[in-house]
């Protein structure tokens, strides 16, 4: 498949998203408020704020997650831009985007209403052991970050100390935003396999051209395996990318795929 020259709105999506992540790059600072400015944070935290529904789209961690969402973009977002015109475009990438927030916020409602039930009733009833087992159950990899500067003697901690760690790590999950274009490429993915389920393609990871259809199957299955069953240390929002893949489904069987229903 010979990829399309950059088309308008692909190419301004992917300078805006140079251009946040230059901002971020200039110092930490900048980073950490850029981050908490317009990352997407869960509902019921204080640093929500409903525009972050779009904004968390164009902030990244680092070179390698931009780097993977914008060719991800650079590669099928010009030929669907170009099959519906640039209007239905924008609103294709901006549903599958905010989608992908919506499936993420509906998800950690459950696993962060399970954590503040079990942090609750810690701090109502405290014990050291049972301090060790709620460190092991919900925080494998270690405390957050923040938390664990506040301590004064991280080798010797108080009953009274656990519970302020518990507080404040419950306070840290709450606040920990998700970012990244993902849920929206992943979107543009589904919609590419969808209306082009027989293209073939050429990948870098893979030795011989596949249809769109399986790869779009096969990398749907991954999402929901890799979700289902996620590691220590994995911090990727897979059910955001099913989300996104889920709304672009739902938007290409409402519009429908004749061309001539596109502007």
């Amino acid at each position: 498949m010979k990829t399309p020259s950059l088309t308008p709105i692909i190419k301004a999506i992917i300078v805006i998203n140079i251009i946040v992540f230059g901002v971020q790059s200039i110092n930490p600072q900048y980073d950490r408020m850029i981050v908490s400015l317009f990352g997407l944070h869960y509902f019921s935290s204080e640093q929500f704020i409903p525009t972050q529904l779009v904004t968390y789209m164009f902030v990244h961690s680092n070179i390698g997650h931009i780097f993977s969402n914008m060719l991800g973009l650079f590669f099928l977002g010009p030929i669907l831009e170009m099959y519906w015109g640039e209007k239905r475009f924008l609103i294709f990438y901006l549903v599958t985007g905010v989608g992908a927030g919506i499936l993420y916020m509906g998800l950690k409602y459950y696993d962060f209403s399970t954590l503040q039930a079990v942090t609750e009733s810690y701090i109502l009833n405290p014990d050291l052991t049972k301090f060790q087992g709620l460190l092991s159950k919900f925080y494998s990899e270690g405390i957050p970050s923040s938390v664990y500067t506040l301590l004064q003697d991280k080798s010797n901690v108080t009953l009274k100390e656990s519970v302020f760690i518990a507080q404040e790590s419950l306070k840290a999950v709450l606040n920990t935003p998700m970012i990244g274009a993902s849920g929206a490429v992943f979107g543009i993915m589904a919609g590419f396999g969808l209306l082009f389920p027989n293209t073939e393609l050429m990948l870098l990871f893979f030795p011989f051209p596949i249809k769109a259809k399986y790869f779009v199957t096969f990398y749907a299955l991954y999402e929901i395996y890799a979700g289902l069953n996620k590691m220590p240390g994995d911090n990727v929002a897979h059910f955001a990318h099913i989300g996104g893949m889920i709304f672009a489904f739902i938007l290409i069987k409402i519009w429908g795929t004749k061309r001539d229903n596109f502007y």
